[in-house]
């Protein structure tokens, strides 16, 4: 049984290496249930190896990781929408032959389905299980101003547009942990300065934990309650985006000088 005084993910001197490189090396930090935690570093810093680390796309090479009680690096990676994990990606990872409802249908199937059997002969509960499923995933469509585009094929839509989808489906499977690995990445300036109040908006409907990768500092400081800096596979610093934003460490892996504080409008 969770303990509701621990933090929903405790990372604990966590090892990741690809033969003599180290992509993390010994990072720990928390995040709080309810938290909007960014996760800063110079590309090669290893954000993106903690985030599959967490996917349990890659292995560790030691340490720990514990979410909402569970001994993450014990389940496999299937497990992972199931106990409350949901991602985005850098890279989307849509099916573009399929519309956008289909879409975001797969993310709700990911965690409630009637099960192979019941749904190849439609035995008793499959239509109640569909019905629910498509009640939500038309809801995040409308969340996400996507009612408009709900039928096309996801491959023939704006990339900014796709980006939507994505996170839809991600929210689909009610994750308590959501991984948002770039969600500016590609986007133009109109869709990025929607994005924070967006993101503040999730976490307020859906009452989940964020856990973002970007590079945008106005973003990431204008919305993250905590900030943690790598560089190197290596714990720089971590706090409040003011003390991760003037921490010399932090400014000299971004700037290479010592220099006053990060430009948040970067």
């Amino acid at each position: 049984m969770p303990n509701p005084t621990q933090p929903l993910l405790r990372i604990d001197d966590v090892s990741v290496r690809f033969g003599g490189i180290a992509a993390l090396d010994g990072v720990s930090f928390d995040v709080q249930a309810g938290q909007i935690c960014g996760l800063i570093g110079p590309n090669g810093a290893g954000k993106s190896s903690l985030f599959n680390c967490l996917s349990r796309l890659y292995s560790c090479d030691s340490g720990a990781i514990e979410f909402d009680g569970h001994n993450l690096l014990a389940l496999p990676r299937h497990r992972m929408a199931a106990i409350g994990i949901g991602r985005t990606f850098q890279n989307l990872a849509l099916f573009n032959t399929m519309s956008v409802l289909d879409n975001v249908l797969v993310g709700c199937h990911a965690r409630h389905h009637a099960g192979i059997l019941r749904n190849a002969f439609r035995l008793p509960g499959t239509r109640g299980v569909e019905a629910a499923a498509r009640e939500q995933a038309n809801t995040l469509i409308e969340f996400l101003s996507l009612e408009g585009v709900a039928s096309r094929a996801v491959g023939s839509l704006p990339f900014g547009t796709q980006k939507r989808v994505e996170l839809a489906r991600a929210l689909a499977a009610k994750p308590k942990l959501l991984l948002l690995d770039e969600p500016a990445c590609g986007l133009n300036h109109e869709e990025m300065a929607s994005l924070g109040s967006l993101v503040l908006d999730v976490r307020r409907r859906f009452d989940v934990t964020v856990l973002l990768v970007e590079h945008h500092m106005s973003l990431v400081m204008g919305i993250s309650d905590k900030v943690v800096a790598l560089n190197f596979g290596r714990k720089l610093a971590e706090g409040t985006p003011a003390e991760v934003g003037t921490h010399p460490e932090v400014i000299k892996a971004y700037l290479g000088t010592d220099g006053a504080e990060l430009d948040p409008t970067a």
